[in-house]
């Protein structure tokens, strides 16, 4: 894990790969428990016996649940010590390029796409996060994440 002093630190590495998380199995316990919290009992998420016969051979992670890893994967890979408080801004873009296999494993590598001044004296980092996934030349998510960095 990288440790920036502050949001100076930081802001100076636009463009630079700020490293990759270990991975994370997404087990179908957790599958289910994001069904639960969502609403969204899609077949190919929670039925394995449909699932079997279904596109992908096995239940897969739902897109979003994939998404809500952000946050354990880039911790991983980075922390800005010296600021009042940190908090996600919101996503520019995103987009889901393969599905997540029950038992699969995913990893976060995280790229500072740029750093900026907000109007109430904030740092935005924008940093693009590719969500890996083992064994796949093809990544699972690949998100433009927003953070504010409150000093």
């Amino acid at each position: 894990m990288r440790v920036f002093n502050g949001v100076d630190e930081i802001s100076g590495l636009v463009g630079e790969h700020l490293g990759t998380s270990e991975w994370v199995t997404v087990e179908q316990s957790h599958i289910d428990q994001f069904a639960e919290a969502t609403g969204d009992h899609q077949w190919i998420h929670v039925d394995a016996e449909r699932a079997a016969q279904g596109p992908f051979g096995t239940t897969i992670a739902h897109g979003f649940l994939t998404l809500s890893l952000l946050p354990v994967l880039v911790a991983q890979v980075y922390r800005i010590d010296g600021v009042r408080m940190g908090i996600n801004y919101g996503l520019n873009k995103v987009r889901f390029t393969a599905p997540v296999p029950v038992g699969s494993k995913v990893r976060g590598s995280v790229v500072l796409a740029g750093a900026e001044r907000t109007k109430d004296g904030a740092v935005q980092l924008t940093t693009t996060v590719t969500v890996e996934l083992e064994g796949s030349e093809r990544p699972a998510v690949v998100a433009e994440w927003l953070t504010r960095q409150y000093v």
